[in-house]
């Protein structure tokens, strides 16, 4: 009931306010979220006896969980996994946030700011809160809580514990707050973004392409509704936020090889994303639904990764050859406007009149600066002063190749 009344709640803000009332709320819910459980962590490891004390407890710990690496016969991570994971989910799966090739309601944020270099800046900010900075509390309480509870049955229950354990009284209804603060940040976010499909995309495009503002209005709050109704049925049936991860993530495994390429490669067309989605889904449930593989279990969900990416991509491939390209006045105006790498667009790219900034160093210099940034401050906090400073000069000096590389960050606003 809990569930239903707060997703009640965030549809009607959402449907009322629109995209600029979910990004006002957003921002004040990420700041009470971001605060909580920096605050939570600080109390976590203090009840673990400090940092120094639980980094040596932790180092004498089975599993090894402060190794990057896992150990070989280690349950919850085995040696195919960790390949899945490193070699081939960041860049084959689709999820919301993090879409390869970008999309998404990041996309549909970047669109929302003033101008370029504002949506640019929007969006490194976004990375970095995302993947570098926002992840440390939770993993620190998560730390503490393998010392304080160790042998849990249900390891995502240890986070709960350390609220109630080791919050005090008067911190405890603000901890709770955090947790509404960001499911109802995610929820409006997801509720406003697919109802803009729904309108954009369905109703205005197929239903009535004569609409007014204010029947996409009308539209849009209806859409609006209808999602949070599916949202809350598909809650209800889920036992594990990890594990709707793991299925969230199979399901649109090999997806992220086309939406990548599509920057790359003049020849994908739109039959190429959509023969991708379905056979991602297909494939991926076929082997959960049919053949019962369980993403919960890690080699499962490896296979089940592995095998949806193969079929996925082969399904693609081969429509694509099968499918007539794009119109070439719809790839011209599209390398005139999205500014695409030259490989992969040499038909167009002699044509252009755009210069094209040199995006494959870029894009490898802001993986280095991100992942730069999120490790040093993992070494910071955990008590490796140099090798965190050593990583943070590292980041800086990636920051700075990409800033003079061009592009809209250098732009006048």
């Amino acid at each position: 009931m809990v569930v239903l009344a707060i997703t009640a709640l965030t549809c009607g803000t959402s449907a009322l306010s629109g995209l600029r009332g979910v990004l006002v709320a957003d921002l004040f819910q990420f700041v009470l979220m971001m605060t909580m459980s920096i605050v939570l962590s600080v109390f976590a490891v203090d009840a673990a006896g400090g940092i120094d004390e639980l980094t040596s407890t932790l180092s004498q710990t089975d599993g090894a969980p402060l190794a990057f690496f896992p150990p070989v016969d280690s349950p919850w991570m085995p040696p195919l996994a960790l390949f899945v994971y490193l070699a081939v989910v960041w860049w084959s799966t689709w999820y919301p946030g993090a879409e390869p090739g970008g999309g998404g309601f990041v996309a549909q944020r970047m669109f929302s700011t003033v101008n370029e270099r504002h949506s640019m800046l929007a969006t490194l900010w976004f990375t970095v809160a995302h993947f570098a900075i926002r992840p440390w509390p939770w993993i620190l309480t998560a730390l503490a809580a393998l010392v304080l509870y160790p042998g849990l049955d249900d390891p995502e229950t240890g986070y709960v514990l350390m609220m109630i354990d080791h919050l005090p009284p008067s911190l405890r209804g603000l901890m709770l707050a955090g947790f509404v603060a960001a499911y109802m940040s995610t929820v409006s976010t997801n509720l406003n973004w697919g109802s803009s499909y729904l309108v954009n995309d369905v109703y205005r495009r197929f239903l009535r392409p004569n609409a007014t503002q204010k029947d996409l209005v009308g539209a849009g709050r209806w859409s609006t509704a209808l999602l949070a109704v599916l949202a809350a049925i598909t809650t209800f049936y889920m036992d594990s936020i990890a594990g709707a991860w793991k299925l969230l993530l199979a399901t649109g495994a090999g997806t992220g090889g086309v939406l990548i390429l599509r920057w790359y490669w003049w020849r994908i067309n739109a039959w190429s994303e959509v023969s991708a989605m379905a056979a991602a889904a297909v494939i991926s449930l076929w082997l959960q639904v049919g053949l019962g593989y369980d993403t919960d279990v890690p080699n499962d969900f490896a296979w089940v990764m592995l095998i949806s990416v193969a079929g996925t991509t082969l399904v693609w491939v081969t429509v694509t050859y099968l499918t007539p390209p794009e119109p070439r006045t719809t790839l011209e105006a599209f390398y005139e406007r999205a500014r695409p790498s030259r490989l992969g667009w040499k038909p167009f790219a002699g044509a252009s009149s755009t210069k094209q900034p040199p995006l494959l160093m870029s894009f490898v210099a802001s993986c280095v600066a991100i992942y730069s940034v999120l490790f040093a401050i993992g070494k910071l906090l955990l008590g490796d002063t140099v090798g965190g400073l050593g990583l943070l000069v590292i980041a800086i000096a990636a920051a700075v190749f990409v800033g003079r590389r061009g592009g809209p960050l250098r732009e006048n606003a």
